[in-house]
């Protein structure tokens, strides 16, 4: 399993998401972080973008997939996005947080986070027991 990865952080959208009826009607501030997992060597090693990841088309990719429709469920959305970090070439695993920082609850809160990962294997931590 490789460890190497490009991630984009903190991309922040304007989206319809949740369950709510206000949900469905006025946008709210998503911030998005974007993990591709995929083999570097090459592109390091050569010096050469012939075989990079373009930043800004992984970018584009999850704005697009955000765009302007309504997304009931953030876990949704994240499956979305990951399945199509997948499709890029070279690409073996996906890691997607979503954060919703007004979301619907009564006391004090950052944001609601949902994290999805998705591809090969997932490394275990000491939290997999």
């Amino acid at each position: 399993m490789n460890s190497d990865a490009i991630s984009l952080r903190g991309m922040r959208f304007h989206t319809l998401v949740g369950l709510l009826p206000h949900e469905e009607k006025f946008p709210q501030p998503l911030e998005l972080d974007v993990t591709a997992y995929l083999s570097l060597r090459q592109v390091g090693e050569s010096d050469s973008a012939r075989m990079l990841l373009d930043y800004r088309k992984l970018y584009q990719l999850v704005a697009d997939t955000v765009g302007t429709s309504h997304h009931t469920l953030l876990e949704a959305l994240c499956e979305r996005i990951a399945s199509a970090v997948l499709e890029l070439e070279g690409v073996e695993r996906a890691r997607v947080a979503a954060r919703k920082p007004h979301a619907p609850i009564s006391g004090p809160l950052d944001f609601v986070e949902v994290v999805i990962e998705r591809g090969g294997a997932r490394p275990t931590s000491p939290e997999d027991g």
